[in-house]
């Protein structure tokens, strides 16, 4: 399968939001990329089950990390994998819609380590929740 159609076929598994932040990309300045969960520096493979669909964004912060630490147990785990677990095992929207939590250990870091609070997307978030299209079903 070409790059092409490993993003189109993601894409559409994504719904064509950002597998990490829930963002659309219909919202987005900036296209979409494959993100490689394990990374190509790592030894990771442009394969489906090894690939995700991101925002610019939570690529550029995720780089080549695969792992990083809960702020609450102090312990390395592994950075959400979008292909081998659900998103909403690992986090939830607060009780403000424009934040998300972590459930596990692997949410907080995920959280931490793309920084999927940013000012930016909390600023999305906002304009998203005025249009009625936030948070994601």
């Amino acid at each position: 399968m070409s790059i092409a159609d490993l993003k189109t076929e993601l894409a559409k598994i994504a719904h064509r939001r950002c597998e990490y932040c829930l963002s659309p990309e219909a919202f987005s300045t900036q296209p979409f990329e494959l993100d490689h969960i394990i990374p190509e520096s790592l030894g990771g493979e442009p394969l489906l089950q090894n690939l995700a669909y991101a925002c610019r964004g939570c690529n550029s912060h995720k780089f080549n990390k695969t792992t990083a630490v809960d702020a609450i147990t102090g312990l390395t785990t592994d950075l959400f994998n979008p292909r081998t677990q659900a998103w909403s095992e690992h986090f939830a929207w607060d009780t403000d819609p424009l934040y998300l939590i972590g459930l596990t250990p692997t949410g907080r870091a995920t959280i931490d380590a793309l920084q999927l609070n940013r000012p930016k997307l909390i600023e999305l978030r906002g304009l998203l929740l005025e249009i009625h299209r936030h948070p994601p079903i």
